[in-house]
């Protein structure tokens, strides 16, 4: 059994831990909440960009060739293509891009829950979860394994584990 030394070292790395990871904390909780909201206007703004592209393209190549999430076609004539962000000029070439998305700095918070091995927004998420888990471990560690603090907390964490279980599977 480990000596109330120990528990003691581990409280007070779990408390300047906690002190640090209170501020990533708060941005992963704005962006976290922006991400919710995704999928409709909020806080979005709209912006229009304008794209010289070879002209005369299809459907097919004005998507590809814009790169556009959801791009769909609405309609075409002999001399434009129109589709859901705009409007493409076959003799010119000019393709006009209406979209809406956040400012910003909020999009970079966005960013930072998608973000992959090939961005370097990943060395923060992973020092984000290992410092998280660090702080499941240690939360059992603070008291002694005798203590009815102890047991209480094993009981409120496994309610909390089969809380978020349950969430997740019925959820989604």
């Amino acid at each position: 059994m480990a000596s109330p030394k120990f528990h003691n070292t581990l409280r007070q790395y779990h408390r300047w831990l906690g002190f640090f990871l209170a501020g990533i904390m708060a941005v992963y909780a704005v962006s976290g909440i922006l991400l919710i909201f995704r999928s409709t206007d909020f806080m979005k703004f709209e912006y229009t960009t304008e794209h010289l592209l070879a002209s005369e393209l299809g459907p097919q190549g004005l998507e590809k060739a814009l790169h556009l999430k959801g791009f769909k076609v609405t309609g075409q004539d002999a001399s434009e293509v129109r589709f859901n962000f705009g409007v493409y000029n076959k003799d010119t070439g000019q393709a006009v891009v209406t979209k809406d998305d956040y400012p910003l700095v909020l999009g970079k918070l966005v960013n930072l829950h998608k973000a992959t091995t090939n961005s370097p927004l990943f060395i923060l998420n992973i020092t984000f979860g290992v410092v998280l888990l660090f702080f499941v471990v240690s939360a059992f560690l603070m008291f002694m394994p005798k203590a009815k603090v102890f047991k209480n907390s094993i009981k409120i964490a496994g309610l909390g584990f089969l809380f978020a279980l349950l969430v997740v599977v019925f959820g989604s």
